[in-house]
């Protein structure tokens, strides 16, 4: 059988890691680790309290270092695919199955739980659709694809793409990024549709003036990765 692993990232996220966690359990076999981000909140404790399987970083390395510790601990470990899981409880863990589905046996090497492939009940703020339709066409311009949901997380990567992973991945706001990244290398990239929900707890470190530097960013690095 393939080996699947799931990867949940923690920042400050005491609100909802256990309810996740439940969630996660209760829909599913695979294993998992939460890789807690420096948080100076109650989520190591409540990790610690619950027995839940985590790495704990020393310090906070954003959403990319505990992403990557993620990717080197499943590829280092032998698994075969790795799926990244919000904490917050945006991702419904019932659709996991379905990016398993998408991917084994098949030669996409990314899968990606889209909001927009199909029509779903997602309402975001003007703000994250803006980005997601920037985006949309930035990859549709630099990269040659076509993603729906570029700024979505819920995806699950192959091993050849954890290899990628381990040796290089962006330290902040790495979705869109990676997608450059991946296309301009001619790995296979599919969406298929999932259902979200709005963060059950906490707060989004996205605002809109860090919205307007991540698209200046993200926009930068990926014409020079569309070059190099």
């Amino acid at each position: 059988m393939e080996k699947i692993l799931i990867i949940i990232p923690a920042y400050n996220e005491e609100d909802t890691i256990h309810h996740t966690v439940n969630r996660l359990r209760n829909s599913c076999s695979y294993d998992f680790i939460v890789v807690n981000d420096g948080s100076t909140d109650r989520t190591e404790e409540i990790l610690n309290e619950h027995q839940i399987p985590h790495i704990s970083l020393a310090a906070n390395l954003g959403i990319g270092g505990a992403m990557q510790t993620g990717y080197i601990y499943a590829y280092r470990n032998g698994y075969d695919y790795a799926i990244q899981l919000d904490a917050d409880g945006q991702h419904d863990p019932k659709d996991l199955e379905k990016l398993v589905q998408a991917i084994t046996g098949s030669d996409y090497d990314m899968v990606i739980g889209s909001r927009f492939v199909e029509k779903t009940g997602y309402k975001g703020s003007w703000i994250r659709r803006l980005g997601i339709y920037y985006f949309y066409y930035m990859l549709k311009w630099i990269a040659h694809i076509k993603v729906t949901d570029p700024t979505s997380g819920y995806r699950i990567v192959n091993r050849k793409v954890m290899k990628e992973f381990v040796r290089h991945y962006p330290v902040d706001y790495p979705e869109v990024e990676v997608l450059v990244k991946l296309a301009h290398q001619h790995f296979k990239i599919k969406e298929i549709k999932v259902e979200m929900n709005e963060r059950q707890g906490g707060q989004s470190s996205i605002t809109p003036f860090r919205s307007i530097y991540y698209m200046l960013k993200v926009t930068f690095f990926s014409l020079i990765r569309s070059v190099f």
